[in-house]
């Protein structure tokens, strides 16, 4: 074999700081670095003129079991980052667009999930509380703007599963000294100027204005939408999902809260509008609004009197906001392949569909894990990792398309074309249309989705869909599977009374973890 080939993988090169940079750089810094002799070392080269888009400002809970082993404790997260809970997002006028229009998909599992069938009794029985609230205590701690855990509760540890909203670029700050100072990443501020290769087509380095080459053996993009190593440099061709999902484009503001006291939301607000949809994200110290549209049929001049509308509705104003409205381009869609020779894509670099159930940084997590736990011995090794990477990828990136498409096609709105287009079968994945077809007599279970680490559990789906107030046409619960879940669903009320008494107000448990920090786990 070539030296190339048997070539051991000992160097890592990340290109490109930000939350997916140093999340990526600090995952496999944790595990594989250090000082032994078979260590990677880590390095992350970091233009300091770029910054970062700085608006991913949810997670799923996967991340507390990230942050939790690459060593970052979540009260640094929360001191440092303006960091609140997020226990799911609630859905305003997606379904018809009224006033009473809405929904929630909460993190917590359907009470009993896997177990009894709460879905099928809470179908049968017609039931006039929405789904969401029928099978979980979860949206009733979010409407009461309580926390999900108590002060006495350690880090990363709930009562109910949770999240994170944070500011974005403070999180990358904190990865980033978390990174260097404790888990010994290599920091290059420079500017990346070329890539050097060797006579095989791998990339052997990656040159710098001020610091020359920096020589590694894997490489790792992290240079967001430019994409510049997978993208520009190897020519790995994007697939554009615009026909599926419309939006490529977003305005971002930051605006104060009404108070310094404000009720802190606990969900991510989602409000649908003839035009598209905003979010409305709780910081304890700020709100992270913007609305996310389809340039091809709301020019850009609507799209902020869309904006400012939702903010006057609130309470606020674009005067009230420390900067203007931040336009913020995309193309909806991935890169047909996601690890090339020696070179993988992870986040923007990768691909990105929308803003919509914050799957941006869960995918940064499962592409840094895969990394991590599969990381090749050597050259050749890495050619069949590459592979099993880009199967996993490729399907976790069409889950997302279809649980974001979802939300669309079960809207009956009809105030604009965006909608109504949306709804069209040739905009559809096929995928969907026949897990729809499905669920037209069943439930979504995890027969649907089979593989590790899922993208979005059946969970998930079922909250989407009952929320949306599809009806499937079920077989029937035989009378002790019946009986079984008309007592679950009598659990719930009972459940919620209690956590509802004993539960701190969102905003106290902050301040408080701000003045007295957290719990220590036992």
């Amino acid at each position: 074999m070539s030296p190339e080939v048997t070539r051991a993988v000992r160097r890592i090169v990340v290109l490109g700081g930000g939350s997916a940079g140093w999340l990526t750089a600090a995952t496999l810094a944790a595990e594989l670095g250090g000082d032994g002799p078979d260590a990677l070392r880590i390095t992350l080269i970091e233009s300091p003129d770029v910054p970062s888009i700085g608006v991913g400002e949810g997670t799923w809970p996967t991340m507390r079991g990230t942050l939790r082993r690459i060593g970052l404790s979540e009260l640094d997260l929360i001191r440092e980052c303006d960091a609140s809970f997020k226990q799911g997002s609630r859905f305003d006028g997606w379904l018809r667009g009224g006033s009473d229009d809405r929904y929630y998909h909460p993190f917590t599992l359907p009470h009993h999930f896997g177990e009894v069938d709460l879905t099928g009794a809470w179908l049968q029985g017609g039931r006039s509380q929405a789904f969401a609230e029928s099978v979980s205590v979860q949206p009733h701690l979010c409407d009461a703007q309580l926390a999900p855990k108590q002060t006495t509760t350690p880090g990363f540890g709930g009562v109910l599963n949770y999240g994170y909203h944070f500011d974005a670029v403070k999180l990358g700050l904190l990865l980033r000294r978390h990174a260097t100072t404790l888990l010994g990443v290599r920091h290059v501020a420079d500017h990346f100027a070329a890539v050097r290769s060797h006579e095989n087509g791998d990339i052997a380095a990656l040159v710098t204005r001020q610091h020359g080459d920096v020589e590694g053996d894997l490489f790792i993009d992290c240079s967001g939408l430019a994409c510049l190593l997978l993208g520009q440099h190897y020519g790995v061709r994007f697939r554009s999902e615009k026909g599926v999902l419309f939006n490529d484009s977003a305005l971002a503001i930051q605006v104060p809260h009404a108070h310094a006291q404000a009720p802190l939301a606990s969900a991510t607000i989602a409000t649908a509008h003839a035009e598209g949809w905003t979010w409305d994200i709780g910081l304890p110290t700020r709100r992270g609004i913007g609305f996310v549209y389809s340039s091809s049929q709301t020019d850009d001049a609507s799209a902020e009197r869309v904006l400012s509308d939702y903010l006057e509705r609130s309470g606020l104003s674009q005067a009230d906001a420390a900067a203007p409205p931040r336009c913020i381009r995309f193309s909806p869609g991935y890169r047909e392949s996601f690890w090339h020779r020696n070179c993988v894509a992870v986040g923007l670099a990768a691909g990105f569909i929308e803003p919509l159930e914050a799957s941006a940084l869960a995918l940064v997590e499962l592409s840094g894990a895969f990394i991590r736990d599969e990381m090749p011995a050597n050259r050749a090794d890495m050619d069949l990792v590459a592979r099993r990477f880009n199967d996993a990828f490729a399907y976790r990136w069409s889950r997302v398309i279809d649980f974001l498409k979802l939300h669309y096609v079960l809207s009956r709105r009809d105030d604009g074309d965006y909608w109504r287009a949306h709804r069209q079968a040739s905009t559809q994945p096929e995928s969907l249309r026949e897990l729809l077809q499905l669920w037209a007599h069943r439930a979504p279970s995890r027969n649907d989705f089979y593989r590790h680490d899922e993208v979005f559990p059946a969970a998930s789906y079922q909250y989407v869909l009952y929320g949306m107030q599809f009806k499937p046409a079920l077989r029937p619960l035989r009378p002790p599977q019946l009986a079984a879940a008309e007592a679950g669903l009598k659990d719930v009320p009972t459940i919620t009374r209690r956590l509802l008494g004993a539960m701190p107000r969102h905003r106290d448990l902050i301040q408080h973890i701000h003045a007295h920090g957290m719990a220590a786990a036992a």
